[in-house]
């Protein structure tokens, strides 16, 4: 049965639409996470620090281009935007693999970063297009459980191609997931936005919808929120392979390792999916927030007590990091664009805009961390959950007072 008359794809092709457009992001980043190692050898002067700039830079990008993805799409529809995106997208492919200078693929990157905030924005507008409330937290969760089988092979993936291929052509892969997925939208996904219903892109109606948005407490609280969150994800992104290559010498099975625990994580997604009609949003990104400082830090405690057993530990800390993201991120940003689905399109843009580059910069400069243990990663990290969980508890105390 189709998701509504306008659709004629049903909700499990719709869930797997939204799945493959939120997974452009992880398998743009994740499949670059093997490379980096060469990436230095190569063009960085054997810098692993100035390699991974090709993650931010990609980060950076997508942060700007979300601010306009929205309002355009508000404007002209989601399908429009989605492809203008993907073209971007793939020529920045083109040329960051055939270019041999670090600043031009730097450069590229960011393009790319660009190109790729189409299909993560549009991809929310087009949820809030067709669901609200509990049941448009249920359908993200279940997208994200299915799309977290892409940051769990990417950068196994991204291993092989190298060994074959070399690293430039992780961006072959990049065109080829990107043409798959403007063919999918292009033939079976029918525009959800009314001509009626589009605001035109004028720069007061902009501002005002920003000026929603950030005049509303809950939202704006969830906002920042999700910046703390994705710090705390771009941070452990930044670091995680190093840590594995030169803190515990696995730098060749780092993708497997990889991408066991971000399999086994993403049935957070899943379980997620099932509790939040039960419980609520709020009570389970709360509690999942708390459990999480709590975890945190009885590792950091550990890894100071004994030493000897660091690796398992940190692993185990991953698993934990990963899958609150599972069970907390479509949460939160359902609880932001629930009452914004007048503005789907422009709300996407800001809450992603803001909450991805204030994520990035926050989490920048951790790079400058890494040392003979993960104990400053962890530190960090569990600095950016206490926040979250203060503001959260704001959420919650203005919820109550409504």
């Amino acid at each position: 049965m189709p998701i509504a008359p306008s659709q004629v794809m049903g909700r499990t092709e719709f869930i797997s639409l939204m799945a493959m457009m939120f997974a452009t992001v992880a398998f743009s980043m994740d499949a670059m996470l093997a490379a980096i190692p060469d990436i230095a050898d190569e063009i960085a002067d054997g810098s692993v620090s100035h390699a991974a700039w090709i993650l931010t830079s990609f980060v950076a990008g997508m942060g700007l281009g979300t601010f306009f993805a929205g309002p355009l799409s508000d404007a002209y529809g989601r399908k429009p935007v989605v492809y203008a995106g993907v073209v971007i997208y793939i020529l920045s492919a083109m040329a960051a693999w055939t270019t041999s200078s670090l600043e031009w693929i730097l450069f590229a990157r960011f393009c790319q970063g660009l190109g790729a905030a189409g299909p993560r924005v549009v991809s929310m507008a087009m949820v809030r297009d067709l669901f609200s409330g509990r049941e448009m937290a249920r359908i993200i969760s279940i997208a994200m459980a299915i799309f977290i089988l892409v940051p769990a092979i990417a950068p196994a993936m991204g291993q092989v191609i190298i060994n074959a291929f070399g690293w430039r052509s992780i961006f072959g892969t990049f065109i080829i997931f990107s043409l798959i997925l403007v063919i999918w939208v292009g033939s079976r996904y029918n525009e959800s936005l009314a001509v009626v219903d589009r605001r035109p892109l004028q720069m007061g109606l902009m501002l005002d919808a920003v000026k929603q948005l950030l005049t509303h407490k809950t939202v704006r609280l969830s906002i920042l929120i999700q910046t703390f969150m994705l710090a705390m994800l771009f941070a452990t992104l930044i670091l995680i392979q190093p840590i594995y290559d030169q803190i515990y010498d696995r730098g060749e099975t780092f993708p497997f390792w990889f991408g066991a625990v971000a399999l086994f994580s993403g049935a957070s997604s899943l379980l997620n999916a099932h509790i939040v009609t039960r419980f609520g949003m709020y009570r389970v990104v709360t509690r999942t927030l708390f459990i999480q400082v709590v975890i945190g830090a009885t590792v950091l405690i550990t890894l100071i007590l004994f030493p000897a057993i660091s690796f398992p530990l940190f692993v185990f800390w991953q698993f934990c990091l990963f899958s609150q993201a599972g069970l907390t991120m479509g949460n939160l940003n359902a609880i932001s664009m629930e009452p914004m689905g007048h503005i789907a399109g422009m709300a996407a843009s800001v809450i992603g805009s803001i909450s991805t580059l204030g994520g990035a910069l926050i989490a920048s400069p951790v790079s400058l961390l890494l040392s003979d243990t993960p104990a400053p990663l962890i530190i960090t990290v569990l600095g950016f959950g206490l926040c979250a969980m203060f503001l959260m508890s704001r959420i919650n105390r203005q919820v109550t007072k409504n």
